[in-house]
């Protein structure tokens, strides 16, 4: 355990798995972003209108987190894997992009896979309505 000073020079410890679960809980917001930047350029890529993040996508995080158990270790995997399809599809998508090559069709199929993919995390929050996540005091 670490050992921290606190009120008047005391003291105390904090435990590692709060630490801990603050960097995942930051690591789940940081991935949870690149995957809807990179959405965002495949639906470019692919001919679609921009998505404006809705109140489920942005509060996507605070909510899971929320919520915690499997239902945040099932999160963080799902948006992992899609980190993980997400990457390199964009990538190839650019080189082809870059190429001269229309990219429109792959990058539909992407766009798809990401939607679908995106649908079936969200299904793991409850719905919270238009204005953000349940606050109790």
């Amino acid at each position: 355990m670490r050992q921290d000073m606190g009120p008047e020079g005391t003291k105390f410890a904090k435990p590692p798995e709060a630490s801990a679960a603050r960097a995942a809980s930051s690591q789940l917001a940081r991935q949870w972003a690149a995957v809807q930047d990179a959405a965002s350029a495949v639906a470019m890529l692919a001919g679609l209108a921009a998505e404006k993040p809705g109140p489920r996508e942005r509060n996507f995080v605070a909510q899971v987190q929320t919520l915690g158990g499997a239902r945040l270790k099932l999160a963080e995997n799902h948006v992992a894997d899609m980190a993980a399809f997400m990457q390199p599809g964009l990538a190839a998508l650019l080189a082809v992009n870059a190429r001269g090559q229309d990219a429109t069709a792959p990058a539909l199929s992407l766009w798809r896979e990401y939607y679908f993919a995106r649908e079936a995390l969200m299904a793991l929050v409850p719905d919270s309505g238009t204005h953000g996540p349940r606050r109790s005091a």
